[in-house]
Formats: structure tokens, sequence, C-alpha cells
């Protein structure tokens, strides 16, 4: 009877060593380097935050289709680190060098949002004081409630009570420009000039005319809301310039600048979002049933 205890035993540490040693083989192959089989969940993982986030953008951008001055913004992408598995040029037998490697990646982000100023079409409105920026670059000055200075493509443009030109939430434009109480016509040219037809007078008066600001890089600008920008480091020091010169646009009375999205393109990106965040699940499913497979094994 204690010999048969004792083989029992020794056949149930068999197993049991088998068991572990089987478990201990698939920890390190599902998880050599660190990661294994679990790369895959999350990079899955991280191409579904990173497309929802492309998502909010192109969301953002559909919003805003009928904005005027409105500038579109595009999700920039970029891979995460690779975990190298074998470095390339690793020496092989008989003096040769591995040429390629094995470098596997863990998933991707979104590296920036970036405003697109590509200029958007033009609609006339006939409006005296609905003006856009056309055949060139270049913001209105808008000062704003804190004394710091705003900047816009909007040209959706007011008279304020004491007559000076105003964005719709009262901002000033700047330099600022008053437009008389007996003003009976209004003429902006394309270099800014503000003229208007005084009652009772034969001449037009000059009363104004309007500067633009260009950026070296104005895809560094801060939206802060409400069509407008304010300068950061990366955008550089703003310069101004007369409309129509230097590389500046010039002024178009009458009309304004649309947004600058096509719903046709956003359409078609949220098509390829969706699938890419539909095949970005699959990956996280596919890897947990795989996991689930090799932990099975065990029984």
């Amino acid at each position: 009877m204690v010999k048969v205890a004792i083989l029992r035993r020794e056949e149930l540490l068999r197993k049991i060593f088998a068991i572990a040693a089987l478990s201990f083989f698939f920890l390190v192959y599902f998880t050599q380097d660190s990661f294994g089989l679990m790369r895959a969940l999350w990079a899955g993982a991280s191409g579904m935050r990173a497309e929802q986030l492309n998502m909010d953008v192109t969301a953002h951008n559909l919003a805003n289709v009928n904005t005027t001055g409105y500038k579109k913004s595009r999700a920039d992408f970029q891979t995460l680190v690779y975990q190298t598995l074998k470095q390339p040029g690793t020496p092989a037998a008989q003096g040769a060098q591995i040429p390629t490697g094995i470098q596997v990646g863990i998933g991707t982000r979104v590296a920036a949002i970036q405003k697109i100023h590509a200029p958007g079409p033009l609609s006339e409105t006939g409006n005296k004081l609905d003006v856009a920026i056309a055949n060139g670059d270049g913001f209105w000055q808008i000062l704003l409630p804190d004394g710091s200075m705003g900047y816009t493509r909007d040209g959706t443009f007011k008279k304020s009570a004491d007559g000076k030109l105003v964005m719709s939430d009262g901002y000033i434009l700047q330099p600022e420009i008053a437009i008389p109480e007996d003003a009976v016509d209004i003429t902006i040219t394309e270099i800014g000039t503000v003229v208007v037809m005084l009652a009772g007078q034969m001449e037009p008066a000059e009363i104004g005319s309007m500067e633009l600001v260009k950026f070296v890089n104005p895809a560094g600008l801060s939206s802060i809301g409400r069509n407008l920008y304010v300068e950061t480091a990366a955008s550089g020091a703003p310069y101004t310039g007369q409309p129509g010169s230097e590389g500046f646009g010039q002024i178009a009375q009458g009309v304004l600048e649309m947004s600058n999205v096509q719903v046709v393109d956003e359409m078609v990106n949220m098509i390829t979002l969706q699938r890419a965040y539909e095949l970005n699940s699959k990956c996280i499913q596919t890897s947990d049933q795989m996991l689930g497979i090799a932990s099975g094994l065990k029984r």
C-alpha cells in the first residue's frame, strides 16, 4: 500500500510539473520581451482611442461647415514605440548579418491636431460691412476684453453704439474705425481704405484703413472659440501689412469667406475611421480569444 501511495504521489507530481512547465512555456512565449500577445491588445486599444479622437475632430469640422472663416482641423497620427526582438544588423553565423531584424510596434497615437489654413469659398451677401480676405493670407486684429489681441478671419463686422466696427460679440476691430452717424454710404477698397459718403457732402471722406497681420506659422495659433485665435510661441510674433501687398490678401466688400470644410471629404473620412475603429476592436476580440485558448490548455 505504501508503494502504491508513493507511485501515485510521484505520478501526481509529474503531472503538476508538466502543467507548470507547459504554463511557463506559454507564459514565456506569449510575454517574451515583456508583452508578447498582449501587444495586440494594447495596439488595438490605442487604435480605438486614436480613432475616437479622430471622430471628435471630424464631428467638430462638420458642426462648423457654415461657420464664417472657420478652418478645418486634421488629426495627425504617429506610431508608438517599437519593441526590438532582434536588432537589424545583428551578427549571424559565418560573419553574416541579420538584414532586417524583428521590430514589433505597440500601436498608434494622435500626435497633433492641425488647423488647415487653406482659403474657404467666398459667398456674396451685399452687406456693406461684410468683408473677406481674398487672394492671400492675413488676419484682422481684434481687441479682447482683457486688453490682449486676438486674430480672426471672420469678417461679419457690425457697428457699435458709437459707430465702431466690432465683431458679433462686440470685440473692437483694430485699428479702430468709427463710422459717422450721418454716413449714407460705406466703401471699403481692396487695400483696406474705408471711405464714407456723408449726408449733404459731394465728396467722399476717408475715415480709416484696415490692417492685416500674418504669422510665420499660422497653424501654431491657439483657437479660443468665437472664431478667434491668439498668438503662441509656436506661431511666432505677428507682423502687420497693408491688404494687397507683400503676400497679404485683398479686402473684398460685400462677401464673406465661408468654412473651408469639404463635406464629402469629411464623410469619407468618417467612413474610413469607423472601419478602422471596428478593425481595432476586432484585434482586441481576437487577441482575447487567443489568450483564452492558451489559458484553456492547462485543463
